[in-house]
This record gives C-alpha cells, sequence and structure tokens, in this order.
C-alpha cells in the first residue's frame, strides 16, 4: 500500500507528465494548423497528426490515472477517519470497562481480605493465599517471597487448614463460585 508521500510523489510525477503531453498535444496541434494554412505535403500532415493523436491518448490516460489515484487517496482518507474512530470508540470502551473492572477488582480484593481474616491467616500466609489465587507454582511463590520451597508449601498448607480446604482447587473455587453465578437480573438466568 502507497504511503502519503508516495502518493504525493505520484501524483506530482503524473501532474507533470499530464501537463507534457497537453503541452505536447498544443505544440502539435498549432504546428498542424500553421503548415496546413502554409500549404504541406499530406505525409507531414499524417505525421503531426499522429502526434496530435499521441498526446491526446497520452494525456487522457495520465488524465484517467490521477483520477484513480484522486478516487484512492480519498478512499484511504475516509478509511483513516473511519479507523480512528473505531479506535477511539475502542479505546474508551476499554477506560469505561478498565474503570468497571478496577472497582470491582478493589471490591473482590477486599472480600478476600476479609475473608483472610476471618481465618486468621498471618500476613505471610495472607501473601501465600493470594499468590495461590494468582495461580502461582510453589516454586514461584518461593522465588518472590524470597523462601525455600518447602517453606511456601508449609505455609500453603497452613493456608488451606485454616480456611478449612483440601488444596489450591477448593480456594480458588471458594472464592470464584459465587462469581460463576448468573446474574439474578437476567431473565435469561432464571430459565437455566
Amino acid at each position: 500500500m502507497l504511503n502519503d508521500s508516495d502518493l504525493t510523489s505520484e501524483r506530482r510525477l503524473l501532474t507533470l507528465t499530464l501537463l507534457a503531453f497537453l503541452l505536447m498535444t498544443c505544440l502539435a496541434a498549432v504546428d498542424l494548423v500553421s503548415d496546413l494554412r502554409e500549404g504541406t505535403t499530406i505525409s507531414h500532415v499524417l505525421v503531426e497528426g499522429a502526434i496530435l493523436l499521441v498526446g491526446f491518448l497520452g494525456a487522457g490516460l495520465v488524465a484517467r490515472k490521477l483520477i484513480v489515484l484522486a478516487r484512492h487517496a480519498r478512499r484511504a482518507a475516509s478509511e483513516v477517519l473511519s479507523l480512528a474512530g473505531q479506535l477511539a470508540k475502542s479505546a474508551a470502551e476499554a477506560e469505561r470497562w478498565q474503570s468497571e473492572a478496577r472497582d470491582l477488582m478493589r471490591g473482590l480484593s477486599q472480600a478476600i481480605d476479609e475473608q483472610f481474616e476471618r481465618w486468621l491467616l498471618s500476613p505471610a500466609e495472607k501473601e501465600v493465599g493470594l499468590l495461590l489465587l494468582k495461580g502461582l507454582s510453589h516454586r514461584e511463590i518461593a522465588e518472590l517471597r524470597s523462601v525455600t520451597e518447602a517453606t511456601a508449601r508449609q505455609q500453603a498448607r497452613a493456608v488451606y487448614k485454616k480456611a478449612g480446604l483440601t488444596g489450591r482447587h477448593d480456594l480458588a473455587a471458594f472464592f470464584l463460585e459465587d462469581l460463576m453465578l448468573p446474574n439474578e437480573a437476567d431473565p435469561s438466568s432464571r430459565a437455566r
């Protein structure tokens, strides 16, 4: 696809070519009229007529190419405006979604923290519990917290024991189960 500078360069070149063909055509026409007034041979008139015809054809072809190029430029400009509008709309939608998600995540984070308090988790166990909910492995948790993998496993077991859960899947399910329920305000969810 041509960029703006390529289109401008091509447009300039075509315009100059069109002007050259038109100039050639005008000069050939003036010379032909002058030769006909003064009297000349038929072969000379045919040659100058051919030059005139070539000038007209060349000018017509270049003019046609310029028109096509102008249409292409208008279409491209229209597409750019359309895409810019779509991008702005998508950006606004993404910002709205992120804002809503931030509020929801703040609420979820607070609910998780409150539940950890009810389970009487230590600060280290709370941190491990959050990392488990994020899906990190024991090794990754150990690296992040600068502890051994055995310590991370032991702290994870303490979280499960205090919560009365059997493992990582139960921990995730405890918090996600309510999130996955159908919306009661949604009429289609009642039919299920």
